[in-house]
């Protein structure tokens, strides 16, 4: 179908039930704004095409702060907050993507792909990256050009640039493979884009949630191949919403704080000759720290206390869950967010003592949960938004705190999304 044609149709609520499944009946109004007009902008850039519409959403972290990157344990959620594209094939070894609310259209010539420069932090590294990986590894790929929008707030902890790269992989997996691209194996790409073409070192937990859809465990002991389970528990039947707070914050520009944590933790690891923590013996390590602090420093050690013990957290927050015990899963996630604060230090920078956004949220939410609920740092941290399960007879004056302080709308209610990286129309 052409893409006005398809506006047409999405206003009419042709596409309602499929929209409702994505984003929940009480969505339905918004995203049928918003699709008629991605769909309106791509015919201003490209004219009338047949068209398709991809999706990949954003995700959430539950528990296993800065573990994924030394091979360890997480619990992540994908959230009804994400990235779509209004796609279509172009027969022209061109690539085109244009974003809202970006002037630059991001433009590839796939002969040209060996040319692109690597360790530049934009867009268009992460799409050039993505094509690099699957054209080396076997997949086909073509032209193509898109338009895409968002809602998972840049900077915001939700996994912006990781739902932009799953988008990409599932649209060459879609468009020109049949869509047979394993949704693991999409994450592995997006990952290598993200280190390789963009220049940020992280791991695998964010491309993996936002590619795999649902509320999952994922267990990366082996990082090329990680070991990705689905968890079965009903966050709606818990009388709790998930929410996070953005802060305002960005993480634009601390790369190097983010690629410290990694790089401190694997410095304790090559202490004992190896690359990363979960190949490290935990005693081995609690009797070596006298020695240790001379050689890798006291952050990289409480770093690695931190990978340790939250690594049993993950286990036990989900064998919580699985047996039905939300208050013990509660009282492990606000564990959790205390060790992130103490030991694995990514609530605020060092170097801008000023800006604790994300200490202020942590500390309002302190005083108006009162002992219920849970809260922690969310995601990479520093700056960027806190995470909170908040009971529902206090989510109205829980919001009302968090705006006061942060803004209208800044406190966001999450729901776990199902599908990950989808074809939608």
């Amino acid at each position: 179908m052409t893409n006005e044609r398809l506006r047409l149709a999405v206003l009419a609520g042709e596409y309602d039930a499929l929209l409702s499944g994505l984003y929940g009946a009480a969505a339905l109004e918004r995203q049928r704004a918003r699709y008629a007009e991605a769909l309106a902008e791509f015919g201003k850039l490209y004219g009338e095409r047949e068209v398709n519409i991809f999706s990949a959403p954003g995700r959430s972290e539950i528990s296993g702060n800065h573990t994924d990157h030394n091979n360890g344990k997480v619990i992540a959620a994908a959230v009804d907050l994400d990235v779509i594209a209004i796609v279509a094939k172009n027969d022209s070894g061109r690539v085109s993507v244009k974003s809202k609310g970006f002037d630059n259209t991001d433009v590839i010539e796939l002969d040209k792909l060996g040319e692109v420069k690597k360790g530049v932090s934009c867009s268009r590294s992460l799409v050039a990256g993505m094509l690099a990986r699957l054209s080396a590894d076997g997949y086909s790929i073509d032209g193509f050009d898109a338009y895409t929008t968002s809602d998972v707030i840049r900077g915001s902890g939700l996994s912006s640039s990781a739902a932009f790269e799953v988008l990409i992989g599932t649209i060459i997996s879609g468009l020109f493979n049949g869509g047979s691209l394993d949704p693991v194996y999409i994450a592995v790409a997006a990952q290598y884009a993200e280190n390789v073409y963009f220049g940020k070192p992280c791991g695998l937990m964010d491309q993996t949630a936002s590619s795999v859809g649902g509320f999952i465990g994922i267990d990366f002991g082996d990082p090329a191949a990680p070991k990705v389970s689905k968890i079965d528990f009903d966050f709606a039947s818990c009388g709790h919403a998930l929410c996070v707070v953005d802060t305002g914050g960005s993480h634009a520009n601390l790369t190097d704080e983010y690629a410290a944590i990694p790089a401190e933790m694997k410095s304790v690891a090559a202490y004992f000759g190896k690359s990363v923590l979960r190949e490290v013996d935990e005693a081995e390590f609690i009797a070596a720290i006298p020695r240790l602090r001379g050689t890798v420093g006291d952050r990289a050690i409480l770093r690695a206390l931190h990978y340790f013990n939250e690594n049993r957290r993950v286990d036990a927050q989900r064998a919580a869950l699985e047996r039905g015990d939300f208050a013990e899963f509660l009282r492990l996630l606000n564990e959790s967010g205390r060790s992130s604060y103490m030991f694995n230090q990514n609530v605020y920078c060092a170097g801008e003592p000023r800006e604790q956004g994300i200490a202020l949220a942590l500390a309002a939410a302190e005083r108006v949960l009162d002992g219920k609920g849970g809260f922690r740092v969310h995601g990479g941290g520093f700056a960027g938004t806190m995470q909170a399960f908040v009971p529902i007879y206090l989510l109205a004056s829980y919001k009302e705190a968090m705006e006061n302080i942060f803004g209208a709308g800044s406190c966001k209610v999450l729901s776990v999304r199902k599908q990950g990286g989808v074809r939608v129309i």
